[in-house]
């Protein structure tokens, strides 16, 4: 038997708890208190046992004294890190010198008078206390243990205040919090459904909702006119950092309303939720580019507008040079584009530049052009395909100073800028441009209504089939309909997209016009959103929304890397759950009453 298991567990009657272990203060000197908590670290010096107890608000040094209490230091000899313990003792101060003004309770320790040993550990898989040892997969099985670190549980809390303020904030703002289905139909938004076999009705399917998207519509059409909720969503699609199978949306409807309004809504959110809980001042109203202009100008539609170095169309000087591959690119109807790193020249060598060519050529380019702007004129293998007039006419367009780096990519747009703006990104972190206390909002609007997948075969709604084109480009949906713009906005923070929505479509004619767009025949839209359809048939308002991933937004405010951090019991990439083991085989017993069976035996990862 181990020593633990030697150790009588007493009971906590008769104890009650007074103060929690980070409450202590020089206020409390002489109060006679009962803390309860973990041990974090026991100092054992002989003749004296310092212990510091911990919970989730802090930790309070305990001093045991045999001169005080004698049966009581002997008995917490055999006290171990994250035994659980209860202390009944009077508040004292630290001696003169030996303060701790690195903790809240730095000031006092706690004198024991008797102590209760409430429960005893194994040792665990890894150190709780003090730096992370351990690989990340270990910490998820033993995810309960990590939570007692003091980081991942203020992780939580702060996502806990984050969600608080988002409902404070909706319910002020007049909107009904309301519940929808997690077992509905499934219906074709852009990721595969997570099926759920009826037990009731053999070989049908619920579905898992990937949004509460049709739901909400038809609360507008009930009249709601504003909802939310804070819900849980399920995507089966392959996961990274930032995605998990399941995550939670801030969800919301709005009637009567346009583009402008719906924005306002979250702009009012992001600016309550990072003064109350950040102290950082969100200005308003949040900057807006289309489309078009993020694409032209940072080449993604999720720019970082924290640093600048933003894409310049270089075409008509390109032109005028005898570059034979800028010349072809740009008579092919290509573009020549361009971005120019502050002091680059020094910052980046010959191989450097080289590594920066490969990223572009992986990104799907043709290749990098280079120019390195010295006191006496350009360093390129460009210089002589370029007259003086050129030269002194792309230093001008580019603001390009002696000592700065001009990068150039020639391809068709939609190829030169998404290369170009990877490499933007990329120079940024490697010259360490992007402030990193910084936080900067961008709405991108006008998206594409539709585009054209291959996989498919046809045209694909880019957000969802329900997303409003604008009126104005309504006449090009018979004959160009991929130049049409959707009433549809992304909210981006930091280069990464938080949230997203459109105003919807309300009348049948539209949605039904949308779907033979879409190549969606009439029977399938019927069979796949038929209760839709026959909600609109009922008067329905104008009405958009919104929703704001939340994971998302929580980690970029925590300021971590990646949204398992801030999710109490995450999934791995492979969408497994290493603490219970999910997803696990089932019994023939349950197959059986399902009316399933598997024609393959399912075998773990």
């Amino acid at each position: 038997m181990t020593e633990a298991e030697h150790v009588n567990i007493d009971a906590m009657e008769g104890w009650v708890r007074t103060h929690d272990c980070g409450a202590l203060r020089r206020g409390h000197i002489g109060q006679e208190v009962i803390l309860m908590g973990w041990v974090n670290h026991r100092r054992d010096l002989g003749h004296l046992i310092f212990i510091d107890l911990r919970d989730r608000e802090g930790i309070t040094q305990v001093v045991l004294d045999p001169q005080e209490a004698e049966a009581v230091h002997a008995r917490a000899r055999v006290l171990r890190n994250e035994w659980v313990l209860a202390v009944k003792g009077t508040v004292a101060p630290r001696l003169e010198g030996q303060e701790n003004p690195g903790m809240p309770t730095g000031d006092i320790e706690l004198k024991a008078a008797r102590i209760k040993i409430l429960n005893v550990t194994e040792t665990p898989p890894f150190q709780v206390d003090g730096a992370v040892d351990a690989a990340e997969t270990l910490r998820m099985k033993y995810r309960y243990l990590e939570l007692r670190r003091p980081e991942p549980f203020g992780n939580l809390r702060k996502r806990h205040q984050i969600a608080s303020g988002i409902r404070r904030y909706l319910d002020q703002e007049g909107f009904v919090e309301v519940e929808t289905p997690f077992l509905t139909k499934s219906t074709p938004e852009g990721a595969r459904d997570y099926l759920v076999p009826s037990r009731v009705n053999k070989g049908m399917f619920y579905a898992l909702p990937q949004s509460p998207q049709l739901f909400k519509q038809l609360l507008m059409i009930s009249g709601f006119d504003r909802y939310y909720q804070l819900v849980r969503c399920f995507r089966d699609e392959d996961l990274r950092a930032d995605r998990q199978p399941e995550f939670t949306q801030v969800d919301l409807e709005m009637s009567f309303v346009d583009e402008a309004r719906v924005m306002a809504v979250f702009e009012g959110m992001m600016h309550t939720l990072f003064q109350d809980i950040l102290g950082k001042e969100v200005s308003l109203p949040i900057p807006r580019l289309t489309y078009k202009e993020a694409m032209e100008g940072f080449g993604t539609d999720r720019p970082d507008l924290r640093f600048g170095m933003t894409l310049t169309d270089i075409t008509p000087i390109a032109g005028d040079s005898d570059f034979k591959v800028f010349r072809e690119v740009i008579r092919s109807g290509g573009v020549v584009k361009a971005i120019r790193v502050r002091g680059g020249a020094d910052a980046y060598s010959r191989k450097g530049l080289d590594g920066l060519a490969e990223g572009v050529t992986q990104a799907g380019g043709k290749g990098l052009a280079w120019v390195k702007r010295t006191q006496s004129g350009w360093q390129s293998s460009l210089t002589k395909f370029f007259t003086e007039e050129a030269q002194s006419a792309l230093n001008r367009q580019m603001d390009a100073q002696p000592g700065d780096l001009v990068l150039m990519v020639a391809d068709q747009p939609h190829i030169a800028d998404p290369a170009l703006g990877n490499l933007r990104i990329r120079v940024a972190r490697e010259q360490d441009m992007i402030p990193r206390d910084q936080y900067a909002f961008v709405w991108i609007t006008e998206f594409p209504l539709v585009e054209y997948d291959p996989d498919e075969g046809r045209l694909v709604a880019v957000h969802h089939p329900f997303t409003a084109p604008l009126r104005e480009d309504l006449p090009l949906l018979d004959q160009h309909p991929e130049q049409v713009r959707a009433r549809s906005y992304d909210l981006v923070l930091n280069g990464s997209e938080i949230g997203g929505g459109s105003i919807r479509i309300h009348t049948l004619a539209t949605q039904q016009k949308i779907f033979k767009t879409l190549g969606i025949p009439l029977e399938q839209a019927e069979s796949k959103f038929g209760f839709l359809l026959e909600a609109l048939r009922y008067g329905a308002p104008p009405h958009g929304g919104m929703a704001l991933g939340l994971d998302r937004l929580v980690a970029m405010m925590t300021g971590v890397d990646s949204i398992r951090e801030i999710i109490a019991f995450p999934k791995t990439t492979r969408g497994t759950c290493p603490l219970t083991e999910a997803p696990s085989a089932v019994s023939e017993t349950q197959l059986k009453e399902l009316g399933l069976k598997l024609t393959k035996a399912a075998r773990p990862h």
